[in-house]
């Protein structure tokens, strides 16, 4: 007998509902990522069905209402439920629902969109855009592009790529190495040998006891130098870094650290690569991240904020300095033979438009830099002084409270005791929607950029709920230092 069948017909009191059955032929039938295949399988895992969404709240099967404090994955900037959108997608597929774009081919959209990212949303001395489906495959181009560049330069031995512990570049296996949290190695044979990783811009967590933020930038540029001296700098062909390092915990880089890595990056002839996907399209409440620390990257990796999550989307940003390469290449070697059946994508590319369009009418960059300064002006007024948060830190719409045992000490929970997760449950169960993040206990926040500031009194009063329901039992528990790092 069927899963459904047996649903139907098992007498269950009360009856199973629609939502129900599909939950149930979720469990059966559905791999979730990120999620524990036996608990969710066996029901441990609370399942939800999420069917419905407009402006900041998502709605589930049981009509129970969410405000979204994440934006689905920092995705959705202008909000959910856009009927624009809709349209936009609609129409361009009754007019042309896909073609491919190898050899030549190649769509309205797409080329329009390449137009505005280059010439309005990208820094000076860009010239191309390559498009996939997410921000994993973009920087899997990315690798690869290095390494072309590379070899067409006949530099065959500089191929080591360096990106930073903690950080987030991926979930594939080039940029599942690149991801500096060891969760996303074990198991999976990672990371690969030819990616290396440096410190983290994490001031709080990893400063000498008393240094100041510009001596913590002094150590990071020191390590970067010492692991490039011993690998050697004709070995080492890319840095990848976060503007704001978003998944390993929402950690704004210390003032100054952006012109003092960019300044080694370049002494040594090495690419920099400005991973975009979560602070680009007005999340720092600046049009991309690198316009907001003053970068100037090689090549760019965007997503997420591109079409705010309607449709997947990715897009490599190439300067003219690689481009010249790429060309090079062509010449001597014909077409390097890298791409994606979907990308150039005609529908998502007009979803593309349309949401940088909305993004442009609605103000919605100094919006996020307005409502994300309000964000972080109570995330303070309510948390600095509450006993078990160590750390209250963002930037625009981003945003992160680390949790400590004991906050003067700086005495972390003990991993065991989840108390991230906690909180971001007892967030759930009062229909607010937060992450537990990174390596340490962080919760974060990262709010659809049409946020406005009464939505973000109410997001930071449940969460202030949250964290007081989830204290119970985590007070005055906590791990040693080493196992914190």
């Amino acid at each position: 007998m069927k899963l459904i069948d047996t649903l139907m017909n098992a007498g269950t009191t009360p009856a199973a509902t629609p939502g129900d059955i599909t939950l149930a032929t979720d469990r059966h039938h559905l791999m979730h990522p990120g999620t524990h295949a036996f608990d969710h399988s066996c029901g441990a895992v609370d399942g939800r069905l999420m069917t419905h969404a407009a402006g900041i709240r998502i709605e589930d099967h049981a009509g129970r209402s969410y405000i979204d404090a994440f934006a689905g994955l920092y995705c959705v900037n202008i909000g959910y439920g856009r009927e624009e959108m809709a349209e936009a997608i609609t129409a361009q597929t009754r007019k042309l629902s896909f073609y491919h774009t190898y050899a030549g081919f190649s769509n309205d959209p797409a080329v329009e969109l390449s137009r505005r990212l280059i010439e309005e949303w990208s820094p000076p001395g860009m010239k191309k855009v390559f498009y996939g489906m997410s921000g994993s495959d973009a920087n899997e181009t990315q690798v690869k592009l290095v390494w072309y560049y590379n070899n067409v330069l006949g530099r065959s031995r500089k191929k080591k790529i360096i990106a930073r512990q903690r950080s987030y570049h991926g979930s594939g296996i080039a940029t599942g190495s690149l991801t500096g949290q060891p969760k996303f190695h074990a198991g999976f044979d990672l990371p690969m040998p030819p990616i290396l990783h440096t410190a983290s811009p994490d001031f709080y967590r990893d400063a000498r006891p008393g240094a100041s933020e510009s001596e913590f930038v002094a150590d990071c540029v020191e390590q970067l130098e010492r692991l490039i001296a011993r690998e050697g700098a004709d070995t080492i062909a890319a840095f990848f870094g976060e503007p704001v390092m978003g998944s390993g915990g929402i950690v704004p880089p210390p003032a100054g650290y952006w012109p003092a890595m960019q300044a080694v990056l370049k002494r040594h002839d090495i690419l920099f690569v400005a991973d975009e996907v979560v602070c680009g399209f007005g999340r720092l409440g600046s049009r991309t991240g690198s316009a907001h620390y003053g970068l100037e990257p090689d090549l760019i990796s965007v997503a997420k904020g591109l079409t705010s999550g309607y449709l997947p989307l990715s897009g490599v940003i190439v300067s003219e300095r690689v481009w010249e390469v790429i060309e090079r290449g062509s010449r001597e070697q014909g077409a390097m033979n890298h791409g994606w059946t979907y990308s150039g994508h005609p529908v998502c590319a007009a979803a593309a438009l349309t949401n940088l369009d909305i993004i442009e009418r609605e103000q919605l960059v100094s919006h996020a830099a307005d409502v994300g300064g309000y964000l972080l002006q109570r995330l303070h007024a309510e948390f600095d002084a509450h006993p078990l948060v160590g750390d209250v830190r963002g930037v625009g719409m981003l945003a992160a409270l680390e949790l400590m045992a004991d906050k003067t000490e700086r005495k972390p929970f003990a991993p065991a005791l989840k108390a991230s997760q906690r909180v971001a449950q007892a967030a759930l169960e009062r229909g607010l929607i937060v992450r537990a993040l990174g390596t340490n206990d962080i919760v974060g926040f990262a709010p659809p950029l049409v946020a406005t500031r009464a939505d973000i009194d109410e997001i930071v009063a449940i969460a202030r709920q949250a964290l007081h329901a989830a204290s119970d039992g985590l007070a005055g528990v906590h791990a040693t230092r080493t196992e914190a790092r």
